[in-house]
């Protein structure tokens, strides 16, 4: 039986940067396998502590960065995957329908913060919403679509409109 013996809190997000910057950078390369992915990452990781501003509570600094780094870590990821899909439909497109690279940046952008709106909802609550809103079904169709009742479908609407109602609102606030 091991006993884990509780660590004082931080003092201040510099001294936990300070403490803590080089170690999270290793760890992140090795997860990474790119020195430049992990330096964005970790300054990631720890604007996030510091606009938690909860730095001086954290009492297991290591299991704390480590669990926020991979929340980082997926963050990337996503947006990575929807950057190659993005870059997929591009490549399909003939030259002719090709939007400008300001247009084609902007629409990234967009797509980015849909994917960000649209991330914390459950797998069918999200769907309900997609096919509702990107193929215009109705609740009945999207229920016999996703094998839940009209009811059910009523709700995971309600749900995503105010998780995206409330995105928008803390997008505004920052």
């Amino acid at each position: 039986m091991s006993t884990s013996v509780m660590q004082p809190p931080v003092d201040s997000f510099s001294t936990l940067y300070q403490t803590h910057h080089r170690w999270l950078k290793s760890w992140l390369q090795h997860k990474l396998g790119s020195t430049s992915d992990a330096e964005d990452l970790a300054q990631d990781t720890f604007m996030r502590v510091l606009l938690g501003g909860s730095a001086t509570e954290i009492r297991e600094p290591k299991s704390f960065l480590c669990t926020l780094a991979r929340r980082v870590m997926v963050d990337f990821w996503r947006r990575n995957a929807l950057e190659q899909a993005w870059k997929d439909v591009l490549e399909k497109l003939p030259e002719q329908q090709l939007p400008s690279p300001e247009i084609q940046h902007l629409l990234l952008e967009t797509l980015q913060q849909i994917d960000a709106m649209l991330n914390g909802l459950g797998d069918k609550v999200r769907c309900a919403f997609l096919l509702s809103q990107l193929e215009g079904l109705t609740y009945a169709q999207i229920a016999v679509q996703l094998g839940v009742s009209v009811s059910s479908v009523k709700k995971y609407m309600a749900k995503a409109t105010e998780h995206c109602l409330l995105f928008r609102l803390l997008q505004e606030l920052e």
